[in-house]
């Protein structure tokens, strides 16, 4: 089981970095480039504890549907949504966030499982999780450019 954990430091609040990181409308935008978009559930505004969104977007040139749940939280410290239908055979991805002298540790760790056995373990291993992590990145890269700049305020009310 493939797992990707990065860490990035923001100099923003960590609630602010919490809210921005389960924002559905800086989802879409910090996934612009899948066009992703909200389906189902909850598709726009802050996703919380208990509640589904159902995205479309297009991977390796295929339009794929995924699901997930919010089946953990604890604000402003810790969210984790998994995936109830999609793609992958499981995913779990941890968001934890914390004060370090004023700035905003945040970090991801993102546990999947390719689907189609063996063929999955290769193909996971020439691209997905390479993919996954610079998708993940340009992700974490957006939630920061937002915080640290009064562009959050086009997301959160």
């Amino acid at each position: 089981m493939p797992t990707i954990t990065l860490k990035l430091e923001i100099g923003a609040p960590v609630q602010r970095c919490f809210d921005l990181s389960r924002s559905i409308d800086l989802h879409k935008i910090s996934t612009s480039q899948t066009g992703e978009e909200a389906i189902a559930g909850v598709t726009s505004g802050l996703i919380g504890l208990g509640e589904t969104v159902t995205w479309r977007a297009r991977h390796f040139g295929i339009r794929q549907t995924l699901t997930t749940k919010i089946t953990e939280f604890e604000s402003p410290n810790f969210f984790v949504d998994e995936m109830l239908e999609g793609a992958f055979k499981r995913f779990r991805h941890e968001h934890h966030f914390r004060d370090v002298d004023g700035k905003t540790e945040m970090r991801d760790c993102f546990d999947y499982d390719s689907p189609l056995g063996i063929l999955g373990k290769v193909f996971d291993s020439i691209v997905l999780k390479r993919y996954m992590q610079n998708l993940l990145e340009q992700r974490n890269l957006i939630i920061k450019e937002y915080a640290e700049s009064d562009k959050w305020m086009e997301v959160l009310d």
